[in-house]
């Protein structure tokens, strides 16, 4: 018997007792959202639940609170398309306008009330016998779900179990989606280094900034130059933070890209577009389409490997050692000198950092950390850039010590450690994890979906980041395709849609192949889209136009599925009225030639036998699905 999908109580309070949700949405950020409003907005079914660990929504910019954390990609075209915002006050707005846009989007859409905080899922296993999945959920001390899996172990292994996690519960979902993100797990203190348990400072993540520790007249070290470094250090020596000295120190340098000025200057942006883009229609579209393209342009310029795409970085790097010649002083020329291609890391698109590195009290180093004591950072001796075996570099090896109150990690994400810590069991108990590991790497049918995990949707997951256009725009994608795959579930047409082996495995040496084709394989550096054994788990090496269009038109061959006995009766009426269509037209071109009636007369004649053959295959229809609904 097929029960309707609502959500309900199974059960009552019996020991086996639990709540089941049609769908289960894992995660409360941009993908989560979208999710959540779609299945509203297109299918108009609101029996869903989502759950969050952390205590706010917004995902990565709930938990990323550093200071001037702000969005590299115009805000235009990093909102979703259903539920525009024409009121940004910047060009690139500042993280808290941007959680505070995902709050009215989810208050416009009524999902609030959807969205369960401070909870988190360990492991979901699929239930093959009853064709659902069985999800654990852990309740969280307030608070614990900001701190990294890290921390909550260490959390853990200090006050116990009772410190982290409060309440334990099992329900069960017929879809799970994971809208987890990638920019979840910051990287922690490198092991190799010595000297945490003796350090008297401060040390946190820039992901989970600590403003209870204060900055004035202090000596800070950062560890990184990556995007969230370059935002938040030039803040550093200024108030309210007032630091006595930055010490920033860099690995590798990274493409730095002058961020992109709004048409007219910044101030008039910021004082019209409101404006203009509330009151004249397709104004904002327009913008949003115009970003939109020159990105897919950029994506053929930068991201090839071809001569022409070749000769366009040529041209696009010198524009950039021109750009950070004219910007930094001259006694960082050489270690801000890339020795890679530009695109083969993720590029920083800066307005602050370069001139930042004017101010005297920040100091640039690529002498690696060696130790830690007391509180004080040694440096060196040797260096992580240029090579230390290049003589003719004039760059210092020697070893210095340099003080530290505090040191902020700006090291990255682990970013090749998909749905951490969540564990996924499907047919046969396989962890996907160990999937993962018997094909090479993370992988997933365009991000979405894997064989052996019946019902389950993955948004934004492996190789799905296009490196130059929207995060939301690619989320978007798969939310709407995922939602193809939902809507005959939750209808009760189907039971399980189940991307097959063959197809999976074909996409995933498609994307290998094609990604050691791209810059971000032969640019000649190492970066976080790759893994240690060279496997590419980040990167989706084709344009989003043509991500968009696969997301539009499914491939359903490439797909098992399982009807229902209603969606079987329904499959097999419509191939009837296929078949029955295809005779009518057979017989009518035969009557009317037997009729001796010409060519002109053929379209009155097959509506003729069409509208009689429609009416006979309605009531056949009628009839079949009355009584299906009478057996069920």
């Amino acid at each position: 018997m097929q029960k309707p999908q609502v959500i309900r109580r199974v059960n009552g309070y019996d020991k086996d007792a639990y709540t089941y949700y049609p769908v289960l949405i894992v995660g409360a950020g941009e993908s989560g959202i979208a999710m959540g409003c779609r299945l509203k907005e297109v299918l108009g079914f609101d029996q869903f639940h989502v759950v969050d660990r952390q205590s706010g929504i917004g995902g990565t910019w709930w938990a990323n609170r550093y200071p001037n954390v702000a969005c590299d990609v115009p805000a235009i075209f990093y909102s979703f398309s259903f539920a525009p915002n024409h009121k940004w006050t910047t060009f690139h707005p500042p993280g808290p306008e941007i959680v505070k846009y995902l709050h009215e989007v989810c208050e416009k859409y009524r999902i609030l009330d959807k969205i369960e905080l401070n909870t988190t899922v360990s492991e979901a296993r699929w239930l093959e016998d009853e064709e659902e999945w069985e999800v654990v959920l852990k309740h969280l001390a307030p608070g614990t779900g900001d701190l990294s899996e890290n921390e909550r172990q260490q959390k853990i292994s200090k006050y116990g179990e009772g410190a982290v996690y409060l309440s334990r519960e099992v329900v069960r979902a017929k879809i799970l989606a994971s809208a987890v993100g990638g920019l979840v797990e910051p990287k922690s203190w490198p092991d190799h280094i010595p000297g945490r348990e003796t350090f008297e400072g401060n040390i946190f993540h820039s992901a989970r900034w600590d403003y209870n520790v204060d900055l004035n007249d202090k000596d800070v070290v950062v560890v990184g130059t990556g995007c969230s470094a370059a935002q938040f250090v030039p803040r550093l020596t200024k108030a309210p933070f007032n630091a006595k000295s930055v010490t920033q120190i860099m690995r590798s340098p990274p493409w730095v890209v002058p961020r992109p000025a709004p048409p007219f200057g910044q101030e008039v942006w910021s004082k019209w577009s409101p404006t203009i883009f509330s009151t004249v229609p397709g104004v904002a579209y327009f913008f949003r389409a115009m970003i939109y393209f020159f990105a897919e342009m950029d994506f053929y310029g930068i991201f090839g490997r071809d001569e022409r795409s070749e000769q366009y970085r040529a041209k696009i790097e010198e524009q950039l050692l021109k750009h950070m010649r004219a910007t930094v002083p001259e006694k960082y020329h050489e270690i801000l000198t890339p020795d890679y291609g530009v695109g083969c890391k993720r590029r920083i698109f800066d307005a602050t950092w370069f001139p930042g590195l004017n101010d005297p009290k920040i100091d640039l180093t690529t002498l690696p950390i060696t130790s830690i004591q007391g509180k004080e950072v040694n440096l060196g001796p040797g260096r992580s850039y240029p090579d230390p075996k290049d003589e003719t570099s004039s760059v210092s090896k020697d070893q210095k010590t340099v003080p530290a109150d505090v040191i902020v990690l700006a090291n990255g994400f682990d970013v090749t450690a998909w749905l951490h810590p969540l564990k996924v069991r499907g047919k046969g108990g396989k962890l996907l994890q160990d999937v993962w590991d018997e094909r090479g790497g993370p992988q997933a049918y365009l991000g979405a979906a894997m064989d052996g995990f019946p019902n389950f949707f993955i948004i934004f997951g492996p190789n799905t980041a296009t490196g130059h256009s929207s995060v939301i725009l690619a989320s978007e994608n798969m939310v709407n395709y995922s939602l193809k795959f939902m809507k005959p579930i939750l209808n009760g047409d189907v039971r399980t849609y189940e991307v097959k082996k063959e197809a999976e495995i074909s996409w995933t040496q498609d994307i290998q192949e094609k990604l050691k084709q791209t810059v971000w394989s032969t640019g000649g550096c190492q970066s976080w889209y790759k893994s240690e054994n060279g496997w590419n788990s980040t990167a989706f090496p084709y344009s989003q136009t043509n991500f968009t269009l696969k997301c539009m038109f499914p491939k359903w061959n490439d797909w098992s599925v399982k009807y229902t006995r209603k969606g079987l009766l329904k499959q097999r009426l419509r191939q009837a009225l296929k078949y029955i269509a295809f005779v009518a037209a057979i017989v009518g071109v035969y009557r009317t030639r037997q009729a001796g009636r010409g060519l002109i007369d053929i379209p009155a004649i097959l509506r003729e036998y069409f509208r009689f053959g429609l009416l006979n295959i309605l009531g056949i229809v009628n009839r079949g699905i009355a009584e299906v609904q009478n057996r069920i």
